[in-house]
């Protein structure tokens, strides 16, 4: 099979970091092409105009350098349909990283567009779920786009030829990353993610360092904190009577989540790509997110829609973990979930304390709960118990024809594997 030409221009997804910026060079080296270098501010905490002065210096014209601010499209966009689904990958994992993907990966394929690139590159390694992301995304919206990934196809398999290639290009190493990293951590404003190294052994609890941004809840306030957030149509609009944008919505309880100690994970999760994986993440603002819609939901969602929507929320989950945000079966889904959160709309209070959060209370003028109805006291005609037997009657016809079969063929009681 012939040997591809080289890409005449690529958008390579930046972070300024040592990785990326040897990928930067490696592009230039290995195929003499004019790179583009992408870098998307999504929350992550860390200053970004150092990554346009290293690819600066690393010979990329300043026209070429795109550093965007997508803290709001993120939330708005990605985070808050799929928080409409309460999706949650193999019942704890939050998504925090894989929903940061389909973003980065659409802006690559603009941004290709717009600057007639006919490649896109990113910096993911081989043995993870990001490689798939990307590529999947970018398969979807343009599959003419060409896709290099560095990790699986040059020869700098180690640290330390990474480093030797750094020093051999000019390319700046922090002291601290000479040695080992102690582990390896991707950030955006839903969440921190940390892998690697000191993480590898999940025998091992993980040290307190690792956590980045939420307090260790035996440190946090000895009082609890009470918050209430507003919802529309299944969105978070307000906390505490303050209509928020967005991204502003999610910093603030964020901040709330972090100081008392919410959203730690350690988890040992099934990548996509066939391995286990240990990883510590960190959601503290996606955590209370997720507890306040559930709450809001269990006054406002009709039980038939609430339980279909329940049972289709890990398939939807799976879709996002696996990289298919741009699937035709994702949008089918999202427009379902969308469809059920028409009247998802009120208030819930929640206590947060030490590392937990609880809905305390809940009210919406599109409530379905009727005290009148449930009511232990007098319901004044709301309800005739005396109904209540046919109902029971009527459901249990097949299982008492089950039990007169069985009966007449001799078995004995029911209930077990047996016939």
């Amino acid at each position: 099979m012939p040997a591809r030409p080289a890409p005449k221009k690529v958008v390579l997804a930046y972070s300024g970091g040592l990785d990326t910026s040897i990928i930067l060079k490696w592009l230039q080296t290995e195929y003499g092409c004019e790179v583009v270098t992408f870098t998307a501010d999504l929350g992550q905490g860390e200053e970004l105009e150092p990554a346009r002065a290293k690819a600066q210096m690393l010979g990329i014209r300043p026209e070429n350098i795109r550093i965007e601010d997508l803290r709001e499209t993120f939330v708005r966009d990605y985070v808050f349909p799929m928080f409409r689904a309460n999706a949650v990958y193999e019942g704890l994992y939050l998504l925090g990283t894989s929903i940061a993907r389909p973003l980065i990966a659409r802006r690559l394929v603009e941004i290709a567009r717009e600057t007639g690139a006919d490649a896109v590159a990113h910096g993911a390694t081989g043995k993870g779920n990001d490689q798939v992301r990307f590529e999947l995304s970018v398969a979807a919206l343009d599959p003419s786009l060409r896709v290099i990934a560095p990790w699986r196809l040059w020869d700098l398999t180690s640290r330390t030829k990474l480093l030797e290639f750094a020093e051999a290009h000019q390319i700046p190493v922090a002291k601290d990353k000479r040695g080992e990293a102690p582990f390896s951590v991707d950030a955006n404003l839903l969440h921190t993610s940390s892998e690697g190294k000191v993480l590898e052994n999940p025998a091992e609890p993980f040290p307190d360092y690792v956590l980045q941004r939420v307090t260790p809840p035996e440190q946090a306030p000895d009082s609890p904190e009470m918050v209430e957030i507003t919802f529309e149509r299944g969105d978070a609009v307000a906390v505490n009577g303050e209509a928020l944008s967005p991204a502003t919505l999610l910093a603030r309880l964020n901040e709330l989540g972090s100081r008392h100690g919410i959203g730690i994970l350690d988890l040992v999760e099934n990548r996509f790509v066939g391995m286990k994986s240990r990883g510590v993440y960190e959601t503290p603002g996606g955590t209370i997110l997720l507890e306040a819609h559930r709450g809001i939901e269990q006054i406002t969602l009709d039980a038939g829609a609430g339980h279909l929507k329940d049972s289709l929320m890990p398939r939807y989950a799976e879709l996002i973990y696996n990289g298919f945000w741009f699937s035709p079966e994702r949008e089918m889904l999202q427009a379902l979930i969308d469809r059920s959160q028409e009247h998802v709309t009120g208030t819930v209070r929640l206590k947060l304390y030490k590392g937990s959060v609880r809905t305390v209370a809940r009210w919406s003028d599109h409530s379905l709960y009727s005290e009148r109805h449930v009511t232990f006291e007098e319901d004044a005609g709301a309800y005739d118990q005396t109904d209540a037997q046919g109902f029971i009657t009527l459901n249990a016809l097949r299982l008492r024809l089950i039990a007169a079969r069985r009966a007449r063929l001799g078995g004995g009681l029911g209930g077990g594997l047996g016939g």
